[in-house]
């Protein structure tokens, strides 16, 4: 039973994935600031508004404040750009330079008569119109 729990615990992918929970709520906060000190401003200043919380609609004597939805998606939508830009692009690349690139099985093979390039399930030459065997 435990060997089974320690098993699980030390599989690359919980660890991974607790390391990744540590990251974003660590980043978290980098956003909210960068939300709230830079793009909120920006907005105040086009807008009128620091933030658009005060959009509200009345329905029936209920309050809908759809305008912190608003913000909501524009926090997504920065937090989303931020670990595109600055996570995802830079690991790939790293994971290109140093990972082999796995080489292509050929598409074609050269005719025995005439040595231009046929495919490989081919079994006549286009070019000389020779007989040949088909690739296994």
């Amino acid at each position: 039973m435990l060997k089974g729990f320690r098993d699980f615990v030390l599989r690359g992918n919980v660890v991974d994935l607790a390391v990744a929970v540590v990251i974003g709520a660590a980043f978290t906060h980098v956003i909210n600031s960068l939300v709230s000190d830079i793009i909120n401003p920006l907005i105040s200043a086009i807008v009128g508004q620091p933030n658009f919380s005060y959009l509200v609609a009345t329905v029936n004597g209920g309050k809908i404040t759809y305008g912190n939805f608003v913000n909501a998606v524009i926090q997504f939508i920065i937090i989303a750009a931020a670990i595109y830009f600055f996570m995802v692009v830079p690991v790939q690349k790293l994971l290109k330079k140093f990972q082999p690139q796995k080489a292509e099985p050929p598409k074609t093979r050269p005719c025995p008569q005439c040595l231009s390039d046929i495919p490989i399930a081919a079994t006549r030459c286009s070019q000389c119109g020779q007989l040949v065997t088909a690739a296994a």
